[in-house]
């Protein structure tokens, strides 16, 4: 991978726009030659198809930058959703590595390899601002919340108020002041879509709602919801404010208004695009929660044991699963043959695979978001068992052919995790037991903890598995699902039974923006490391459930 030697700031937007949609320069081009005048687009060739090409770009590789390592190789191993495999990815023993944090980071900011969103989606929100296109800058200003949110969410403090500066040294923001500035946008957004209600913008470019105003509209009370959750912990106060308020102007509250980015041939669904090998398997976790729930979405997320094409079947249905962090010495990509793999619809396309929409936001979430804040005391239009309960049934409508009374049934189940088969086969067992003890029934009488436990656990099964960005972030956050503790760790800095809590500011960071990122340090509580926590992670300790960590 090839690392820009640059400010992460200096290359202008529009230059940049050229360079993703006419290809004109690579990545490895000559700086000073793409800096200067004579490759700027200037306003006057601008047309309205460019502007919406513009805004795709940045809205498929925002979501997408990196996707083997951002998603793949940190969210999905570090909130449990799958196991590593590969011995030489040390992610899989809690390890933050450079250069994959690197990648992800500069192709988030200026990395054409990976998209650049944000130079392509500030080229867009700058050129509607100044040619008074107020819709169209009121959806870019909806996509820089969206997009920004995440990168915060991994790093803490974020190049965000001063992106685009054309310095060659540009500050770091707080995360506090970040969030709080979402909130204020969001203000903006809204104000705007309900003036423009009935209207559509950027319609043939927009990969979500084809422009759909309404629809932008909930998506954008939707996300100030999942925000202010975000934030319950440490400004308690603004948190129930900012969702009461998310709730009274309108939700999403059913599956066809869900947040969805449309693949396409060009725009792949990135999960099937590294689906073609075998690093990764089912985790331990997923199949003690699954299949001890019996949960009607086992068969649709996950293929039976064993092998990424079943090539090694069983007698009977078995879905089977592995510890997380095994050593690095027993991690082998052979280990495939013993474990569960994704169901076949995230397969490469030439294998079967149907090409998934990524799910951005769904009415599931967003129920189980109002059912934490029910819980916590707010105003969400209904009790957290209510709302916990129609988040279950909106996922299983969404993912599942499950029948009304099945639905029912499992909403009302007494299933509890159970152990799982740890590794299939193998004379090295390491006899863990179920990861918790929760029901999927709403155990009303049951502890603040149990019942958010509960929550969780339902929010990380329907975020499963494009959302595993976000499945992480609320692992970090609350604690859940509980998980099991690693089997290794190789971070000096975070131990088996602890979390990542954050990625550390990157390499080209240091080398690039020194001043800067230096600073940055100091809007942390702690050092620049994995241990630290951000800002919105304040959960008290005491409250904080440790991993499951079995003897062998």
């Amino acid at each position: 991978m090839t690392t820009i030697k640059m400010s992460i700031m200096k290359i202008p937007a529009i230059a940049l726009l050229i360079i993703l949609m006419v290809g004109a320069v690579s990545c490895t081009g000559d700086f000073t030659e793409m800096n200067t005048p004579d490759h700027e687009l200037t306003t006057d060739n601008v047309d309205i198809n460019q502007l919406g090409n513009a805004l795709a770009q940045a809205q498929y590789s925002g979501m997408m930058t990196w996707y083997q390592v951002s998603h793949n190789l940190y969210a999905a191993a570090w909130t449990q959703y799958t196991t590593i495999l590969h011995p030489s990815f040390p992610s899989a023993n809690l390890v933050d590595v450079g250069a994959w944090s690197d990648a992800t980071f500069t192709g988030f900011y200026t990395n054409t390899s990976w998209g650049a969103a944000a130079n392509q989606l500030k080229f867009v929100e700058d050129y509607t601002a100044e040619n008074e296109m107020t819709l169209a800058n009121a959806v870019a200003k909806l996509w820089r919340v969206q997009l920004y949110h995440r990168i915060t969410d991994y790093w803490g403090p974020i190049i965000y108020s001063e992106f685009g500066n054309g310095e060659t040294s540009v500050p770091y923001d707080a995360q506090e002041d970040i969030y709080k500035d979402f909130f204020t946008v969001l203000d903006e957004v809204r104000n705007v879509l309900e003036q423009h209600s009935g209207e559509t913008v950027f319609a043939g470019n927009d990969l979500v709602y084809n422009g759909n105003v309404d629809q932008y509209l909930r998506w954008a009370n939707s996300l100030r919801l999942r925000l202010a959750l975000r934030i319950a912990y440490v400004e308690p106060g603004l948190a129930q404010q900012e969702a009461e308020k998310a709730i009274a102007d309108g939700v999403i509250e059913n599956n066809d208004n869900n947040a969805l980015l449309m693949s396409t041939e060009n725009n792949i669904n990135k999960l099937s695009s590294i689906t073609y090998h075998t690093e990764f398997g089912m985790s331990a976790t997923m199949q003690s929660i699954m299949e001890g729930f019996e949960d009607p979405r086992l068969e649709e997320y996950w293929q039976p044991c064993c092998g990424r094409l079943q090539q090694f079947p069983q007698e009977e249905t078995r879905y089977v699963g592995a510890r997380n962090g095994l050593e690095s010495s027993t991690r082998s990509l052979s280990m495939a043959s013993e474990l569960s793999y994704v169901d076949d619809k995230w397969l490469p396309i030439s294998e079967g695979g149907t090409n998934e929409p990524d799910r951005l936001m769904e009415a599931a979430e967003v129920y189980f978001l109002r059912a934490e804040g029910a819980l916590r005391g707010w105003d969400m239009g209904g009790t957290a068992e209510s709302l916990y309960d129609q988040g279950i049934r909106a996922s299983l409508n969404e993912r599942t052919e499950a029948t009304a009374t099945e639905i029912d049934n499992y909403i009302n189940s007494s299933n509890t995790p159970i152990a799982p088969t740890d590794k299939n086969g193998d004379p090295d067992q390491y006899n863990s037991p179920p990861v918790s003890d929760i029901p999927v029934d709403f155990d009303t009488g049951g502890s603040f903890e149990r019942k958010l436990e509960q929550i969780i656990t339902q929010k990380w099964l329907a975020l499963y598995p494009m959302n595993d960005w976000e499945a992480w972030t609320e692992r970090r956050r609350t604690g859940y699902p509980r998980g099991y503790a690693v089997r290794e760790s190789q971070n000096t800095d975070v131990s088996e039974t602890e979390l990542v809590r954050r990625l550390m500011f990157v390499p080209a960071e240091y080398s690039n923006n020194q001043e800067a990122t230096e600073n940055a340090v100091g809007l942390l509580d702690g050092p620049d490391n994995n241990a630290t926590r951000v800002w919105w992670d304040a959960k008290p300790l005491a409250d904080y459930p440790v991993p499951t960590d079995p003897p062998n």
